[in-house]
């Protein structure tokens, strides 16, 4: 009996298909023998990658221990009196060996009723198969759920991307290599967590919902909240609480959340990921390129056990130091355009038109600046490389330079041609807080820009008591996971990325 092919069900058609109702009779044959189908608890004496690597050195001639192990039946060969099978569970597989003389004739008759995808539990003693194939030889096993749609081949898996992103669960039964990435997704952030709390952070949460939403250039999404009656938006960023933390004298926080922000989708945004932020007291944009350097080349060596990594077809080296260059020396280097003369208009808009960028915004210089940046500088950023010192209309909540105030202290880490981290020594002077939110408002007014920031009074008020001098850092997960993954798309390591509803 060979693994089956998806069927109709898996391709959009919901009429129950040949292979379900084959296995709905089969179901019903098993509860009219007795046996729960849907059975409890099962006991087992490890995960199957902990029982295979207990007896990796177990030799043809030895016996191991009897083992009780629990998983999914991805292949089931009989022959006659004796069936081999294979089970699985998220740590690995392991062949099963049934025979009739030991487990007795009723129940190995009821193999007939048993189907690919159908959970077991088996117990027997481990050995190893003149092909020295690491075997449960079976004393009993147990229904413990019944399969009625039959999982993807097993040896070719689900291809197609839409089945794959709308079921998730289809496509993580069928693509080992998709479950291997989301178990590094996890460690990554758990690592995260480790060694930032090594370092003395302490981890908080703050509100996803909230009355004003600031912290980013970006369009919010909006509720409603009835007992209260009124509106409230989903966070684009966490910084604006994080900072009110430092503020209260909790010197080192970070918060590793979702972010919500209404904007389009494609192959590197989604409008629900995952963002690390924190906030060093008394650090400032230097200490955070270092830490950003540090985390991203401890959390490489180990998870991948490397500093190399490919992704999209380039290979990346991530062991520190990290090249550094500045937005001017940047735009001098890859575009030989003068930064100092892209501060005025004219010039702004004529390199714009070089460029054929189609601009929304034409009298802002700013907003101008980084269009022209995203074209003509970032396609060379393929090594990991600090991007510093950005304009101020685009930081209004970095702190100026102080040898040139057009500029903030602020960076960008760029990788493979995408925007990985921004950070900046923050802004903690309430009245130029307060005069860039204002400036913000202007925006907002004459460009009709959504994404400006709002006037967040409660923020400057918190200023007003006292932040000291801050460093900050907002790293894009999910765009981390997906260098350290080589997934091009950040629906691949989203578990349930947003779909368009279908028709």
């Amino acid at each position: 009996m060979k693994a089956e092919v998806i069927n109709a069900t898996e391709s959009g058609n919901e009429s129950i298909s040949e292979h379900m109702e084959m296995r709905i009779k089969n179901r019903d044959q098993l509860t009219q023998l007795g046996v729960n189908v849907y059975g409890s608890r099962y006991p087992t004496t490890g995960t199957i990658g902990e029982v295979v690597e207990k007896h990796k050195d177990l030799k043809e001639s030895e016996e191991g221990e009897e083992v009780s192990i629990a998983g999914r039946l991805m292949a089931l060969r009989g022959h006659g009196k004796a069936s081999f099978g294979d089970i699985e569970d998220v740590t690995g597989s392991i062949q099963i060996y049934l025979k009739q003389n030991k487990i007795g004739e009723d129940k190995y008759k009821l193999l007939k009723f048993v189907d690919i995808g159908d959970f077991i539990g088996v117990k027997g003693k481990i050995a190893r198969t003149r092909r020295g194939e690491l075997t449960v030889f079976l004393e009993d096993f147990t229904f413990l759920t019944k399969s009625l749609r039959p999982p993807p081949e097993k040896y070719h898996g689900l291809k197609d991307v839409e089945i794959r992103y709308r079921r998730r669960y289809v496509d993580l039964l069928s693509n080992p290599d998709v479950r291997r990435k989301f178990l590094i997704r996890s460690k990554i952030i758990s690592e995260m967590k480790s060694y930032l709390e090594s370092r003395d952070f302490t981890e908080v949460e703050t509100p996803s919902m909230s009355l004003i939403a600031g912290g980013a250039n970006a369009r919010p999404f909006t509720t409603h909240h009835n007992a209260l009656n009124m509106d409230l938006y989903f966070r684009i960023a966490t910084e604006l609480y994080l900072k009110r933390l430092i503020v209260g004298g909790m010197d080192r926080v970070f918060e590793i959340g979702r972010i919500f922000r209404n904007e389009g989708i494609d192959t590197k945004h989604n409008p629900e990921f995952t963002m690390l932020e924190l906030y060093w007291a008394y650090a400032d944009y230097t200490d955070m390129m270092n830490l950003s350097e540090e985390l991203i080349s401890h959390l490489c060596e180990k998870i991948l056990g490397t500093h190399e990594v490919e992704f999209d077809g380039k290979k990346l080296n991530l062991k520190p130091p990290f090249a550094r260059i500045t937005m001017e020396e940047a735009f001098r280097k890859y575009a030989d355009i003068d930064m100092k003369k892209l501060r005025e208009l004219d010039y702004a808009r004529d390199i714009a038109e070089k460029y054929e960028l189609n601009l929304e915004r034409k009298e802002d210089v700013g907003y101008i600046i980084n269009k022209i940046f995203d074209v003509s500088v970032e396609p060379h950023l393929v090594q990991p490389t600090f991007v510093m010192d950005y304009p101020i209309e685009i930081s209004p909540l970095a702190k100026k330079k102080e040898d040139d105030p057009s500029l903030t202290y602020r960076f960008e880490l760029f990788m493979a041609n995408s925007e990985i981290v921004n950070a900046f020594s923050e802004l903690n002077d309430p009245v130029d807080q307060k005069n860039r939110f204002l400036d913000q408002l202007k925006k907002k007014e004459l460009f009709h820009d959504e994404e400006a920031h709002p006037l967040d009074e409660d923020y400057i008020m918190a200023l007003e008591y006292g932040m000291p001098p801050t460093g900050g850092i907002g790293i894009g997960i999910d765009r981390l996971v997906m260098m350290m993954t080589d997934s091009p798309s950040i629906r691949d390591i989203i578990l349930f990325p947003l779909m368009k509803q279908k028709d």
